[in-house]
């Protein structure tokens, strides 16, 4: 039995999806095996890392730091392939790409990190897609930042959604263009989901910054100037908002994955696929099953432990070690609510509301630490936790084995 590999013998992991959860995998494979043993490729659209919880930040008017991959990864082993993905044949283990001038591509795996994550979803309501916008994508952000650029004061703007993306929309864009007649419709209660003290002080900032609140108001159609709710109530809207949730990417559909109706890979409790064992999903891609047997929500909460959950397993499984399978649970919900206010909901561990809420601009300063620290974290993954880079196992063909291995530098 022998340690390394021999010529041809180097296992390709593939990350699809450089979002928090690809990158962090990615990131994190690269310090826990030695880069002699593998290749790790991150696949992306786009060269450099799009913070999405900023989105409305960006569509608001805000510049926001630009951060490359190829200094985010200078000197980690990770290699960055730029190209859009358009199919994953998990029979073969290939991935088919696309890349920026039209060319295609054929990369081979011998384990895939799927993180494709998910966009905005319309729910067939007629008129969204032609005529609302998006904030879960950065073009989608700066179509929106050019329309809202081009209103005059007292144009009204109607966010749809009363989710944490919604009041996050609808607060920034309040904040920062406070001559813009703002509305939030919703299809329950303004923030029912929260603690009283949490839903009290929800409206309270609501009412400071006054956006007008639309309950229980389930928007039916959209039109380029209004947007129409199941009582048949038109609210005028020169610009439509759309956040009514996401829509995961249907390449995993395509795929002989077993997956949710919805199109989530379904997968066990270190993130690997129960029909495909050579391929692990990650963040909003997987449905992965939290506290109480709750599938675990939508969210960079959820996302970045899977990420790490799915890159210790996998590690671990080539080198021989233990498979971690650390359950994952909720501490609290941050809502920025503008650039001065803010909203922490504390939460149980399968995400109910508990009675604590921090609220104001303390709760603004605790959720721009973690949106930075969520950044940071993508670029230094295991930064406070042991390095043990180790050799994967092989025998003396070349093949992996599943005997442990010695920790290697």
């Amino acid at each position: 039995m022998q340690q390394g590999t021999q010529q041809g013998t180097q296992h390709r992991i593939i990350v699809l999806g450089a979002g928090y959860t690809g990158a962090a995998a990615a990131g994190r494979l690269a310090k826990r095996l030695h880069r002699d043993d593998v290749s790790i490729t991150l696949v992306n659209a786009e060269p450099d890392f799009v913070e999405r919880v900023r989105m409305h930040q960006l569509a608001a008017g805000q510049d926001l730091r630009s951060r490359p991959f190829d200094a985010m990864f200078a000197g980690t082993g990770v290699g960055l392939r730029l190209g859009r993905v358009t199919g994953v044949d998990v029979d073969r283990k290939t991935v088919s790409l696309t890349d920026a001038g039209g060319g295609a591509a054929e990369l081979a795996y011998d384990t895939l990190v799927y993180a494709l994550g998910s966009g905005w979803h319309d729910h067939g309501v007629p008129g969204a897609a032609e005529h609302a916008h998006e904030v879960a994508s950065r073009p989608g952000a700066l179509r929106l930042r050019e329309r809202l650029a081009g209103l005059g004061a007292g144009q009204p703007v109607v966010v749809v959604g009363g989710g944490l993306t919604g009041l996050e929309a609808a607060t920034e864009i309040a904040e920062a263009r406070p001559d813009l007649d703002v509305a939030l419709a919703a299809r329950g209660g303004l923030g029912d989901w929260l603690s009283p003290k949490g839903r009290a002080h929800l409206h309270e900032v609501f009412r400071r910054l006054g956006i007008t609140v639309h309950e229980h108001a389930a928007v039916t159609a959209v039109e380029a100037d209004r947007v129409t709710t199941a009582d048949g109530t038109a609210v005028p809207a020169a610009a439509t908002v759309w956040t009514t949730g996401f829509a995961v990417h249907p390449i995993a559909s395509a795929t002989a994955l077993e997956v949710t109706g919805t199109g989530r890979i379904v997968v066990d409790g270190t993130m690997r696929s129960v029909s495909h064992p050579d391929v692990y999903a990650v963040g909003d891609a997987a449905l992965a099953m939290g506290p109480g047997d709750k599938p675990l929500r939508m969210s960079c909460a959820s996302g970045t432990p899977t990420a790490w959950q799915a890159a210790d397993a996998i590690a671990a499984r080539l080198t021989g070690g233990k498979v971690p399978n650390m359950p994952i649970r909720y501490f609290n919900q941050c809502i920025s609510l503008g650039r001065k206010e803010g909203l922490i909901q504390y939460v149980t561990a399968d995400d109910r509301a508990v009675n604590a809420a921090l609220t104001g601009r303390l709760a603004a300063l605790y959720k721009e630490l973690i949106c930075k620290a969520a950044a940071w974290a993508v670029a230094n993954p295991t930064v406070g936790v042991p390095v043990r880079r180790r050799r994967v196992v092989r025998d003396a063909a070349g093949a992996r084995t599943a005997s442990p291995a010695s920790a290697s530098a």
